[in-house]
């Protein structure tokens, strides 16, 4: 809807709420006080009629006919004249319907101004419109970066396409890494499974779709996000993007011959001087050291919650070593969503904070959990958390998050 629309309906409207304030005034008022001022002397000359017969009956009067015809003179008196009429239908003038009707206007814009939505659904409109252009910002590496507003007109403008053409599966891609981008989860998965559901033999929504299912952290997700990676690459052998996809959850399960596998293939499907082999070669690097960690340099927790603990919407579970004597500096830690609980973790010298103090150089150590509610490790006012008793590196423990900060 245009503006100079939204200006004539608007007029239209108020021409109409007009009409009815004052067609009432003019056409009906005068009408229905004539049939009530008749209808009330018609009552009233019955009741009077059927009192004077009583009264006759009784003996009370003698002269029932001469108040009958008074009664029924003044009846006729109180009829009003044509001139009359014609005289009180005249007597609202325009002027004095004027403030009236300025009273109704002038309040009606205001409490649309007021509690109205017409600048929201403008500034809508407007973003729907420029869905194209944000559309290819999002998609070229070469522009600049949506900012945080920028991305939010582009995830309305795109609900609003997709509410009217829902069958777009390239369409649902985009809403799904709008998601991810966003660190939107629940958005990303579902809008990746339409998508899916709409084209599942599109590669690109088999990638979007496998990569929403391992951010989510469910195993039943993550086990079919693998056999989704896998059908990618017998489909494309030199697939970057799903080799990436499978390492990196290869790593986070603990399955780093697997990772360096796939980083591997990767290495071998670059240009030797492509600055990206040097990160893989890092990441190799990493999962070889998770591999050589001995036997004994591991800490094992179990992590339960305590039946009062209310888990926050949005949250991470960080479980951080510490020395035995309760240091608050963790020597070690991890980071993870926030999924079913019991859940067991392991810690090894990979996850040292301090590369020049390795978890293995303690030999007690004591293990606490701290659901954080707004990803900041800073913050805890109102943070969940329990802690361990001291025990022996390498040895097992159960952890009952049951306090509060």
């Amino acid at each position: 809807m245009t503006e100079t629309m939204f200006w004539l309906i608007t007029a239209l409207m108020m021409l109409v709420s007009i009409a009815i304030f004052v067609l009432p005034i003019y056409c009906g008022k005068d009408q229905d006080e004539e049939a009530s001022r008749d209808e009330l002397n018609k009552a009233f000359f019955r009741d009077r009629m059927e009192e004077i017969e009583e009264e006759a009956q009784e003996g009370l009067i003698e002269n029932q006919g001469e108040l009958a015809v008074e009664l029924k003179q003044s009846l006729l008196d109180d009829i009003p004249t044509q001139q009359a009429v014609t005289e009180s239908k005249n007597t609202v003038s325009a002027m004095m319907l004027a403030p009236g009707v300025l009273i109704l206007v002038i309040l009606s814009y205001f409490l649309y101004n007021t509690f109205g939505s017409y600048g929201a659904v403008v500034s809508w409109q407007e973003t729907t419109n420029n869905l194209p252009e944000l559309s290819q910002r999002l998609m070229s590496e070469s522009q600049e970066p949506l900012t945080d507003q920028e991305m939010a007109d582009l995830t309305l403008a795109l609900r609003t396409k997709l509410q009217q053409t829902p069958d777009d599966a390239m369409g649902w891609l985009l809403l799904g890494r709008i998601g991810m981008a966003n660190r939107d989860i629940q958005t990303a998965e579902g809008a990746m499974a339409k998508a899916y559901g709409l084209s599942p033999e599109n590669s690109d929504i088999k990638l979007g779709y496998a990569q929403s299912l391992i951010f989510s952290g469910d195993e039943t997700n993550v086990t079919k996000a693998r056999g989704l990676l896998r059908e990618v690459i017998r489909e494309d052998h030199a697939n970057m993007q799903a080799f990436s996809l499978l390492a990196f959850e290869a790593f986070e399960r603990g399955a780093y011959d697997e990772a360096i596998a796939a980083w591997s293939t990767m290495k071998k499907l670059l240009p030797e001087n492509d600055p990206r082999i040097a990160m893989l070669e890092r990441s190799i690097a990493r999962a070889n050291t998770q591999m050589n960690v001995g036997s004994g340099q591991k800490v094992s927790v179990t992590v339960t919650l305590d039946e009062d603990v209310v888990l926050p919407e949005q949250g991470v579970l960080i479980v951080s070593v510490h020395s035995a004597d309760g240091a608050p500096m963790p020597i070690a830690a991890k980071r993870l969503p926030i999924n079913q609980f019991p859940l067991t973790v392991e810690l090894t010298d990979a996850d040292s904070m301090i590369p020049e103090r390795l978890m293995s150089s303690l030999p007690e150590v004591l293990v606490k959990a701290r659901i954080d509610h707004d990803g900041n490790v800073m913050t805890k006012d109102g943070d969940w958390f329990g802690e361990t008793l001291p025990f022996a590196l390498g040895g097992q423990s159960q952890v009952v998050i049951n306090q509060k900060y």
